[in-house]
């Protein structure tokens, strides 16, 4: 049997927002697939990006989890007829949409949100005070 290729990024992305958002509203991967008349084993497929999901699933995945299909591509690299992004620019979206949909990136985003504007940004601020993104430390 031929190795299988391994998930495309866009497929990750997805798959990690629908996982983000899924969980910000509280509901567990069996509910879901109940609410789409799918298994609970599929969703997991397409949290991980093993399973492409088609335009109408992700239409109806959309409206379940109250959110707009466009926003399961928001912060993937723009599109351009004539450049593509580069593998480097989708790794980073990749990696900045794994962090958003972890239990840490969570948690996180749930503690900021409930902050004023002029707490988050102060510690937004700090963030950026303790030091460039690892990937910029490498580059230096």
């Amino acid at each position: 049997m031929p190795p299988r290729n391994p998930p495309h990024p866009v497929d990750k992305h997805v798959g990690a927002k629908i996982r983000l958002r899924r969980k910000s509203l509280g509901i567990s991967q069996a509910k879901l697939a109940l609410g789409l008349n799918l298994t609970f084993q599929q969703i997991q497929k397409y949290e991980r990006g093993a399973n492409r999901i088609s335009a109408s699933m992700l239409y109806r995945l959309a409206g379940v989890l109250r959110a707009q299909p466009a926003w399961f591509f928001e912060g993937l690299p723009a599109t351009d007829a004539e450049e593509a992004p580069s593998t480097a620019q989708m790794e980073k979206a990749q990696a900045i949409t794994a962090l958003l949909a972890s239990p840490d990136g969570i948690a996180l985003a749930q503690l900021l949100s409930g902050l004023e504007p002029n707490r988050r940004r102060k510690i937004l601020g700090l963030m950026a005070a303790l030091g460039p993104p690892a990937d910029q430390d490498e580059a230096a």
